[in-house]
């Protein structure tokens, strides 16, 4: 559940004082006393009833823990809980008939006996059926558990069972007859070195037969996990709905980890039109009906409105773009991307109206308008849920979301808090039971927790809000997204290493518009069928709240600290909940100082918003007068030069948007004349879209070579959605902008067998510049040209010559010409490359010859971010190590081999008389730099 549904169930939650809603029953009279029963003052609640939390837990760590296990070892978990089980319920049978039979039998002599004995026996007693009470609740602790893991390894063995997995492990081909079970879904492009993944559709399915070319037909049922490639016929693959039967030939692979709910992966070689056996059920196409005409009521929105309020009715985000999604995650808003309990909460909210209010005299809601009876009301409640479960399809997720907005119900029924932890411990159990691969899925995770915190957390911090002069109903949505995100953050710690600044306040704003966005989303979901320009009408209302949540998510994920690095596993997770349990422990005594809240505050706003001035006097990096910068965007290049305040020449954009935008705005750059894309490798160019975001950019120039053409198709796309011209480079041009002016030296026109291996290789069609940047600073930036095309430049009439700066061809693979490092005499030389990237750049190699040049190494793997300023004998570069950025670690940049074997540290002789704030520079002595010499020229 989201902080969305939190007046619906804390709005009663929290006022210990509300009126007592069946104050009139003689049920309430005997549980609430007279006072309640006669309706002459407030029902307060006891305690929270916790009684059903432990088997729930006990469920949920055993079918956790055994689904892994072979089928001999749940075998052994489910007797090791199952025989104290036994034991304690026995001992509490015991103890029961023992408290009986003492109560009865003091009874009996109470006849002829003072008050006084009869008072000696009752306690004895009471004992007794204490103790049977928690011998028996033990028991039940323990039989629960038992439970878990037997219907656990069940279900693991179910996926172990059959050839399937067998035939996974041998990568075979198989010719098979599955079910689809999902709807498809668009995997994201992944960028492997110079080419971008194709996104292929993804197909959760269950293999009913397969066939290996060699063997015979098997019947089987077995879940596998369906990668097809579409090729001109993704459209016609992306309408399959679940329950389709399809003929496919595919190779098996295992899945990427064990204890998976999957048995393999199917990766299907059919690029044509899916193979059909059985059409999808009827109340399947009827589901799939109705999400298609919600789909086309949205053609006519906005990008964001189109792509949105398909999400935020039924979980559907086939439209949702990288970028848009990626926002989302970065405010923690994604939980309105997927099916929740919310969704359902706000469609009983209409029909029953406010929580403790469905069973008084004064209902709201639709019920009362129509006439309905409680008991009416309880059906139609219970049609509209199953009518959620098909329409967003009967999955996990569903399920699970509809088990949470059945527990809404019930506090919309009943307006008290104490039915409700037991609801959610009972709707636990029995959806670990049904499936237990929920025990593994954190999004199960996340929603027990949210929902937990909005039951538990979220009205005691309203009470609080309100005590201290909080209007209530901002406390309310307050406490809400504070619980949720307190004790959800831990967990999405595990997943991201990171922390969300800005949750709170982005799911406060985006609240108010999500429940007339779902409202206006299900009833042009209910008449697309029946009345199109009915729904395309409701939908356009719709876009507005979709669009300003939307907002919301881009603005939030726009700020520079919307998010911070924090440590991940479980380690970051345990130190994060411990800090959080701090900080709610000093909360109270903190908030009676203003001036420490405000101070706090204060150092919140500044975390998130990070001023430039403030950054850099933290953090050293950019320096003020810098010049260039090499951006650190994993295993690619992006470059920014100078070019005036708040402006900067973009060359290259790596293969993220979301690092590169990062870069330029830790570079304050707003403003962009131009982006140079030196070739259309993916990682150089699939980070267009982060230089675009938010920046007005003038224009992108190319290479001439379109190589490869789906990369260079992409770079259309991007420019032609933002609006921005492209233009060719060609050799000999020279460009200024302020401060700042370069000339194009490569790739060259005319005739001649240079061109014609350009236009052969992507790499050596590199567009390579010569840069003159702000204080006379020289640089040649020589994108990955290969060493043909290296020695092909320093023929020609406009050789390089020295340069302050070089950045290193090809990420500093081992393919350099040693006569163009000898030519340019770099005083400093920049590798851009990704931790732990799988081609070993850069090549130590080429390390070893850029020191015997003379020039200092720096690199992005092992310093961060390199910012260069000054000229000549000022030269100066200052790194930036985030020790918090993903990536396994690599050996310090200056570690490397020498060819004589022994481990060296470059850049630490008097060679190069530069500056670098990098403690990972290092250097050769003069003998080994000749030795280096000599043997890169064997090698090149």
């Amino acid at each position: 559940m989201s902080s969305r549904a939190a007046r619906l169930d804390c709005r009663n939650e929290s006022r210990p004082d509300s009126p007592d809603v069946d104050r009139g029953s003689a049920g309430n009279a005997g549980e609430e006393g007279d006072a309640g029963a006669a309706g002459k003052g407030p029902r307060r609640e006891g305690p929270t009833d916790l009684r059903l939390v432990p088997p729930a837990l006990a469920v949920w760590a055993a079918a956790a823990a055994t689904l892994g296990l072979s089928g001999r070892g749940a075998v052994v978990v489910a007797v090791a809980c199952s025989v104290p089980a036994l034991g304690l319920l026995l001992a509490a049978a015991r103890a029961t008939r023992r408290g009986r039979v003492i109560g009865g039998s003091r009874a009996g002599r109470a006849v002829g006996e003072s008050g006084v004995g009869r008072a000696g026996g009752a306690p004895r007693a009471g004992r007794a059926v204490g103790r049977a009470g928690v011998l028996a609740a033990g028991g039940a602790v323990f039989l629960c558990a038992a439970a878990g893991a037997a219907v656990a390894g069940l279900h693991g063995a179910d996926v172990r069972r059959g050839p399937v997995p067998g035939l996974a492990r041998e990568y075979a081909r198989i010719d098979a007859e599955v079910r689809v079970t999902s709807d498809p879904r668009t995997a994201r492009p992944a960028v492997r070195g110079n080419h971008s993944a194709p996104a292929l559709l993804l197909i959760d399915a269950e293999v009913t037969e397969v066939r290996t070319p060699d063997g015979p037909s098997t019947r089987v049922r077995t879940p596998v996990l369906l990668m097809v490639a579409a090729g001109d016929h993704r459209a016609d693959w992306r309408q399959l709905l679940p329950s389709t039967r399809l003929r496919l030939t595919g190779r098996l692979s295992p899945p990427a980890h064990d204890g998976e709910r999957l048995a393999a992966v199917l990766r299907v070689d059919d690029e044509g039109e899916p193979r059909i056996t059985r059409p999808p059920t009827g109340i399947q196409r009827a589901a799939g009906g109705l999400r298609a005409g919600l789909r086309e009521a949205t053609d006519g929105l906005d990008a964001d409105a189109r792509a949105l309020l398909p999400g935020l009715v039924v979980g559907d985000t086939s439209r949702v773009p990288p970028e848009l999604h990626d926002a989302f995650k970065a405010t923690d808003l994604t939980h309105l991307l997927s099916v929740s309990g919310a969704n359902l909460s706000v469609l009983l909210f209409l029909l029953v109206g406010p929580p403790g209010s469905a069973s008084s005299a004064e209902r709201r809601g639709l019920a009362p308008l129509l006439g309905l009876s409680l008991r009416g009301t309880a059906v139609i409640g219970g049609v509209l849920t199953l009518a959620f479960i098909v329409v967003c399809r009967p999955e996990p997720s569903v399920l699970r979301a509809a088990a949470c907005g059945l527990i809404t119900l019930l506090a919309i029924g009943t307006g008290r808090r104490r039915s409700l932890i037991p609801a959610l411990a009972a709707a636990v159990v029995l959806l670990v039971l049904y499936d237990p691969w929920l025990a593994r899925s954190y999004g199960f995770l996340l929603s027990v927790l949210a929902t937990g915190a909005l039951l538990t957390l979220a009205p005691r911090w309203s009470v609080a809000l309100r005590a201290r002069r909080v209007p209530g109903r901002l406390a309310e949505v307050l406490a809400a997204a504070a619980a949720a995100q307190a004790v959800c953050a831990p967990v999405v710690v595990v997943l991201a290493s990171r922390v969300s600044l800005v949750a709170v306040p982005c799911n406060l704003l985006a609240e108010f518009a999500v429940a007339p966005a779902t409202v206006l989303g299900f009833a042009a979901l209910a008449v697309a069928p029946v009345a199109p320009p009915v729904a395309e009408a409701l939908a356009w209302v719709a876009s507005w709240p979709v669009g300003w949540i939307a907002t919301v998510a881009r603005t939030g994920a726009g700020l520079p600290g919307a998010e911070a690095q924090w440590p991940g596993g479980w380690s970051g997770a345990a130190l994060l909940a411990g800090l959080t349990v701090l900080a709610a422990l000093l909360a109270p005594r903190l908030a009676r100082h203003p001036w420490i809240c405000g101070a706090a505050g204060l150092l919140l706003v500044l975390a998130v918003l990070r001023p430039v001035p403030l950054t850099r006097i933290m953090t050293g990096w950019p320096p003020p007068d810098w010049s260039f910068a090499l951006c650190d965007v994993g295993q690619g290049d992006a470059m920014v030069l100078a070019a005036g305040e708040g402006t900067g020449v973009v060359v290259d954009a790596g293969p993220d948007p979301g690092a590169v935008d990062r870069c330029l705005r830790d570079l304050a750059v707003t403003r962009v004349p131009l982006v140079v894309l030196t070739h259309f490798h993916a990682d150089h160019v699939r980070g267009l879209p982060g230089v675009l975001r938010g920046r007005a950019v003038g224009a992108i120039q190319t290479t001439s070579l379109e190589e490869p053409p789906e990369q260079a198709a992409f770079v259309r796309r991007a420019a032609a959605a933002a609006r921005v011209p492209t233009v060719r480079a060609v050799a000999g041009e020279r460009r200024r902008s302020g401060p700042v002016e370069w000339r194009v030296l490569w790739p060259r026109p005319g005739p001649g067998g240079v061109e014609e291996a350009a236009v052969r290789e992507a790499n050596d069609s590199s567009v390579t510049l010569r840069v003159r940047a702000a204080g006379g600073l020289t640089l040649l930036l020589l994108g990955d040209l290969e060493p043909p095309a290296q020695r092909e430049l320093l023929r020609g009439r406009e050789a390089p010559g020295p340069v302050d700066v070089l950045k290193v061809a090809h990420h500093g693979s081992a393919f350099q010409d040693a006569g163009l490092l000898r030519s340019v005499r770099p005083r400093l030389a920049l590798i851009s490359c990704g931790a732990g990237n799988p081609y070993g750049h850069p090549s130590p190699r080429t390390v070893a010859a850029l020191g015997a040049a003379g020039a200092r190494v720096l690199r992005t793997d092992t310093d961060g971010p390199i910012a260069v300023a000054g000229a000549g004998e000022e030269l100066r570069a200052v790194g930036r190590r985030d020790t918090a950025r993903a990536g396994p670690a690599r050996p310090p940049a200056a570690q490397t081999r020498t060819a004589l074997g022994s481990p060296e540290r470059a850049g630490q002789g008097s060679q190069v008389p530069v500056r670098i704030r990098s403690r990972s520079a290092s250097s050769f002595s003069s003998r080994q730099a000749r030795t280096v010499r000599g043997v890169m020229r064997r090698n090149t």
